[in-house]
This record gives C-alpha cells, structure tokens and sequence, in this order.
C-alpha cells in the first residue's frame, strides 16, 4: 500500500514539475489538469485551475535567482521517491531494525502531508482554483501516511523487533531522504538556462513623462522615495491584466517599484485603434477610475472592484452596452456625473494618445521600468526574475532599451487665402480678360 501510494504521488509531482519546466522556452504552452497525468482535457475552466496555480507565486522557490524559480513539485517528486524507495527497504530488511525503520517512515510520511495542507489552504484562500494535478499530490499525501501507520502497526504485530539501531536508521534515513531531494534540485538549478541577454530587447519608451496627468497611482506616494519608476499599460476588464496585477503584488521586489498606470482599454466604443470590443465595458470602466481621485476615492478601490467583478461586467456589457455604467454607479454613486463628461472623455483619449507617441503595441499588460519594456515572456513564470536583474542593471546604470521609431505626424499647414481674380489688358488692345490663380 505505502509503496503503491508513493508511487501515485511520484507519477502526479513528476507531470507536475515536467508542465513547469516546458515554460522553460519562455513560450506559451497547453497545461494539462486532470485526475489522470498527462490526460487532455478541454482548454478553459477545466484547465484554469491548474493555470492559477502554476502561475501564482506559491508555485516555485528562489524567483529572483533563477528564470521561474525551482518548482516545489520537484521536491515533491523527491520525497515521493523517497518514500518508495524506504517502503521496499522495509520489506528486505533485518527484523529487529524493522520498527525502528517504520517509526522513520511515519516521521518522513508526515512531511508531504504537511505540505499539502499549507498548500491546499492557499489555493483555497488566496487563489481560489482547484488544481487536479495538486489534489492527486494531497491524496496521494494522505494515502502515504495511513499506509505508513499501518505499515508500523503490521511490524509491531510481526514481531519486528525492540526498535534497535535506531539512531542508526533515523541517521541514514534522513541522509537519503536529503540527498533525493538536494540532487534533483540542485541540477535543475545548475540546467536552468539564463535568459539575461533578452533584458532590454523588448523595447522602451520614448517619454515617460505625464503632462496631461493621465497616469493612475498604484503605489502609495508617501513611500515612492527611492523606488525605480515603473508604468503598467492595462485594461481593467483583462483577464491577463488581473492575473499579473496579482502576480506583481505578490512579487519579491514590488516594494522596489513606484507604480503608476496607463489606461488602455481594449474597448471600440472608445478605443480607435481596435477594430472590435475584445472586452465591452472597458471605456466605461477606465472612465470610472479616472473619476475616481476628484470624487475623492481610490482609484485602486475602483480597479479591485472591477477586478473582482470582471466577469459579470462583462458578460452584462455584451448584452447591454449601458450596463457598465449602471453596474459602476451602483458601486459608486458620487461618479455617476463625472461618467459622462467631456472632462473624463478627453483624459482617456490623451490616456490613449501616450500609447500612440510610444508606439506601444494594442497589447495588455505591459511593464515599463526605468522606461525599459518588461519582455513579454517574463510576465508570468520570469517576472520575479526579470524585475530583480532590471532593477540590479538600474541601479548600476546599465539598463538599457530601445524605443521603437517615432510614427510621424502629418504637418498641417494653414490654408492660404485664395487671390481674387484681376484684369489685365490684352497686349493687342482687345478687351479686357479675367485671370483665375
């Protein structure tokens, strides 16, 4: 049982760790989340669960060190190992070690419980996702430390003796135990490949200034001293834009950043440079949080409520495009009159006109530090990677970017006034005849 057990919890940690390390290209890649490993499924809600978790900061170790961090399934995959390996011990050794070698394997089975707990009450608290990969590991958990009890009480029943040796056996045990998970972790760092010479490829800004005042505030400004500059152009109705926030917030090196926010919402009804509505509502909701610092609110309070309802305004604005704005003035009734104004129409539109100057692709998210685009590739996985090299290359003078070329703009020149028609004298005498110019 102990080793069928372990043997499971190998098998589900091993296609853990094998959907993290493909990531490894810094290309994008179907994730599989199924009770059985490897299993295809249907791309969407089914397979989201494991996404949020491979994706969040829980899911590896040592983020700035290395691109994506080590992964705990790896770790994982050791003990399992581990386990297996110490359940067929059990059977092959001497029967007077035999109780002292089945008290080790209740005190190791223990561990990926433990672990399990800690790592299902995140996912219930902090990411709210079902991960079926991460469930069959909690099983299998579960399933390793009923196996090992039983195991101990079948030795005592054997007669498996007093439990002599055991400092030996716990000695040993807890050298192998360290040296199957130290080994398979230390070569995925020394493999791990380093992506340094992408920093800076992806792009820059040309200005990073704000005349008009169109940029959002996302860190507290008492607390901006000493922080590097950093510009999020985002969509408050994106999907992707929420998970980076997120993912951004829970970062090693956000205290590091001054953040501030460029609305570009992917919406036609405001937006001219998309052809269709990717997320309708988007304008309505980016205008609200315009209107959100002269009514004297947060404009992060507006940003958090549109993130937490970001499917149901959505889903109302393409049956209704007047849903939005009933959905944000039941939420915050003070900006029901700002919502409409001219005043609020044209800071959006020069909102839209800095990603026009900057050449900025009609994507979202993107982060600029110092100016410097954040490359695609290292939103997810290598964020906590890139920001921590970025910031080290600013801080010595080093980070560089180049700023995509300048779109230029059609010179308008003031119409001249025509000149009226004059007469002349025909040389020859004749009549008089009109000129037009």
């Amino acid at each position: 049982m102990l080793a069928a057990a372990a043997t499971v919890g190998l098998v589900f940690a091993a296609f853990s760790t094998a959907e993290f390390a493909q990531h490894l290209d810094r290309q994008v890649h179907a994730i599989h989340c199924s009770f059985i490993p490897g299993a295809e499924e249907p791309a969407g809600e089914q397979a989201s669960g494991c996404e949020v978790a491979m994706m969040s900061p829980y899911s590896s170790v040592l983020r700035t060190k290395i691109w994506g961090g080590l992964p705990i399934a790896l770790p994982a995959m050791g003990i399992f190992a581990f386990l297996l390996w110490r359940a067929l011990d059990l059977i092959l050794r001497q029967q007077d070690q035999r109780k002292a070698a089945a008290n080790f394997l209740i005190a190791a089975s223990v561990i990926p419980v433990i672990a399990s707990m800690v790592m299902g009450y995140i996912a219930a608290t902090e990411l709210h996702a079902a991960c079926k990969i991460c469930i069959g590991i909690y099983g299998s958990s579960a399933a390793v430390l009923i196996a090992a009890v039983l195991c101990r009480r079948a030795v005592v029943r054997s007669g498996g003796g007093s439990g002599a040796g055991a400092v030996k056996v716990w000695l040993t045990g807890a050298a192998q135990l360290g040296a199957f998970v130290a080994i398979p972790a230390g070569l995925y760092l020394l493999l791990a490949p380093d992506f340094s010479s992408y920093l800076g490829s992806c792009g820059a800004l040309r200005e990073q200034e704000d005349p008009y005042g169109v940029m959002i505030e996302l860190s507290d400004t008492g607390s901006a001293v000493d922080r590097v500059d950093a510009i999020e152009i985002f969509d408050p109705l994106c999907a992707a834009c929420r998970g980076f926030e997120r993912r951004l917030d829970a970062s090693e090196v956000e205290s590091k950043l001054h953040r501030k926010a460029v609305l570009f919402p992917l919406d036609s009804t405001c937006n001219w440079m998309v052809s269709r509505s990717l997320h309708p509502g988007a304008c309505t909701v980016s205008k609200a949080i315009l209107c959100a610092k002269p009514n004297k609110l947060s404009p992060t309070s507006v940003i958090d409520w549109a993130f937490a309802e970001q499917e149901k305004i959505l889903e109302a604005s393409k049956a209704d495009p007047d849903a939005a704005a009933r959905m944000v003035t039941a939420q915050f009734p003070t900006l029901a009159a700002c919502l409409g104004s001219a005043e609020v129409e044209s800071q959006l539109n020069k909102s839209l006109r800095f990603a026009v100057r900057n050449s900025i692709p009609v994507l979202t998210p993107q982060l600029y530090v110092a100016g410097v685009k954040v490359c695609d590739e290292d939103t997810d996985l290598g964020l906590d990677w890139a920001l921590a090299r970025m910031l080290e290359l600013e801080a010595a003078g080093k980070l560089r970017g180049e700023a995509p070329p300048a779109v230029p703009e059609p010179k308008l020149e003031a119409p001249t006034k025509p000149k009226a028609a004059s007469k002349t004298r025909d040389k020859s005498g004749g009549t008089a005849k009109k000129e037009t110019p």
